[in-house]
């Protein structure tokens, strides 16, 4: 089973394996469970690790918001507003641990991790998430982009093209 395997990114009680993680991805995360806390859901959704990923941009995010000529901070906000519920009853605790993710995050992050091992690195990058985010199958983020004529096609080509020009 994949999950008591100790080539899957989460740990047997779990939480995430932090040895399967950069720096810089551990923080995306860690601000995707305040994000999921502050727009008020009781899981961390694919929405918040995108919205992760636009609150602490590393170099590779700060490129992919280049060629897609997007102010992050102003999308962050968009993204935040988009998907902020309604106050919920009592005050939620979350933690990056497999109970508090949704399935498709869940999905992600062993892609990315998937992604990370098939490029010869140990550890999960931020361009990783984003690029398995972005090529996931019914991602809402792709969708979010597709309606207003931005394919998840093009997202992903400059994404990669951005991480191409990070890792020089």
């Amino acid at each position: 089973m994949a999950e008591s395997s100790k080539d899957d990114i989460f740990a047997a009680n779990g939480l995430l394996r932090q040895e399967c993680l950069t720096g810089p991805a551990a923080e995306v995360l860690r601000e995707s469970l305040r994000l999921a806390h502050d727009t008020n859901w009781d899981s961390v959704r694919s929405p918040h690790i995108f919205m992760g990923l636009l609150a602490v941009p590393d170099e590779g995010v700060h490129f992919w918001g280049e060629r897609l000529g997007a102010d992050l901070n102003k999308l962050l906000t968009q993204f935040q507003e988009l998907f902020h519920q309604e106050d919920t009853e009592g005050e939620q605790l979350l933690v990056l641990n497999r109970e508090f993710l949704s399935d498709n995050v869940l999905r992600l992050l062993r892609e990315a991790y998937t992604r990370a091992l098939e490029n010869r690195r140990r550890s999960v990058t931020p361009m990783d998430l984003l690029i398995t985010l972005l090529t996931a199958s019914n991602s809402i983020v792709a969708e979010c982009f597709e309606r207003i004529g931005v394919t998840a096609a093009k997202l992903t080509e400059m994404a990669v093209i951005a991480e191409q020009r990070a890792g020089k």
